[in-house]
């Protein structure tokens, strides 16, 4: 399974371990366990001391590495030490040292960083107000309501549910629930 880690460096140089990274991956033969190597960065106006404007490329994580590896129960022991291993690289966040594995991160905020940076589309969902849904998982299952509205920002959705013969909003995430 393809997981987000986050390397840490020395600050600074996140593009040039970036590269190196890229360059180890291809010579040691590991692009089947490293995907991407990302450097978090956005453009900034900035007005100079003679009132011009300028764009300006600013880390959004100084002096950390975004690295996608394979991992099956564990993380491959090769991957990790060629990665601990690269010039400058101090470590992984979440890793204690000593041989000990990082954690990953999860996968929401990992999906609000990309969509941030443009690589990933958050996806749109096709529920409209007053349409007939069905609550497909969790303690309400099977439950039919009909929609009261929807958040797409927060992808939830707000059913009204007969409960105690009164009709009552409920939340509920887009996943949980299917269109009739």
């Amino acid at each position: 399974m393809k997981r987000w880690y986050i390397v840490t460096t020395y600050s600074g140089y996140e593009n040039s371990v970036k590269q190196d990274l890229e360059r180890r991956r291809e010579s040691m033969n590991m692009t089947d366990l490293i995907y991407q190597v990302l450097v978090p960065e956005e453009i900034k106006e900035v007005v100079d001391k003679k009132g011009k404007k300028k764009e300006k490329v600013e880390k959004l994580f100084p002096g950390y590495v975004f690295v996608e590896m394979e991992v099956e129960d564990e993380m491959d022991e090769d991957a990790w030490f060629m990665v601990r291993n690269t010039p400058k690289v101090t470590g992984f966040l979440g890793s204690s040292g000593g041989g000990t594995k990082p954690v990953a991160v999860p996968k929401d905020e990992m999906d609000a960083i990309l969509e941030k940076l443009g690589m990933i589309q958050k996806p749109v969902f096709d529920i409209y107000v007053g349409d007939k849904i069905e609550v497909a998982e969790g303690s309400f299952k099977g439950t039919i309501g009909e929609v009261s509205a929807v958040n797409q920002e927060k992808e939830v959705v707000t059913i009204l549910i007969e409960i105690f013969g009164r009709m009552t909003p409920m939340e509920f995430p887009f996943n949980q629930v299917k269109k009739l």
